[in-house]
This record gives structure tokens, C-alpha cells and sequence, in this order.
């Protein structure tokens, strides 16, 4: 009984997390957001995400993420439906 309520309680930890995981506005989310929701951006990267945001201001299109440093067109067609922009 016990290995079962642990496999329902880990389940329902994965479906949760499942569920959290999602769309993530590059105009407004932190480095550490950013780097979990973005497949292939780490801290660095995310790092320079938000500092081109604050010396540039805020991106327009989701194109204009290639603007910075270890950003291509791979990374973000791999991250299409996760990425979006909201002013």
C-alpha cells in the first residue's frame, strides 16, 4: 500500500509540473525563468536575454531574440509554441 500512495504521490508531482510548464513572455520573466523554460537556454544565456532586454528595451517580435549572443533560428523554432511576447 505504501509503494502505491508513493507512485499516485509522484504522479501526481509529475502531472503538476506538466502542467506548470508552458508559455513564457520573454518581455517580462526573470534569467531563472527563462532558463527553465526555454529548451537549450541556460543561466548565461538567459542572463544575456534579460540584459539586452533592459539596454535595448522590450523585444517586438520573438525574431528579435536571435539579436542576441547564442540565440539562432534553431533555438527558437525548437521553442516555438513555449515562447511569446506580451507588452
Amino acid at each position: 500500500m505504501k509503494a502505491i500512495r508513493n507512485v499516485v504521490v509522484l504522479l501526481t508531482l509529475i502531472f503538476t509540473s506538466m502542467a506548470y510548464a508552458g508559455q513564457v513572455n520573454i518581455n517580462t520573466a526573470d534569467a531563472q525563468t527563462l532558463s527553465k523554460n526555454i529548451k537549450g537556454v541556460g543561466l548565461k544565456k538567459a542572463q544575456a536575454i534579460v540584459a539586452f532586454r533592459e539596454k535595448n528595451g522590450e523585444f517586438e517580435k520573438i525574431d528579435d531574440l536571435m539579436k542576441v549572443k547564442g540565440i539562432g533560428s534553431k533555438l527558437l523554432q525548437k521553442n516555438s509554441d513555449s515562447i511569446v511576447i506580451k507588452n
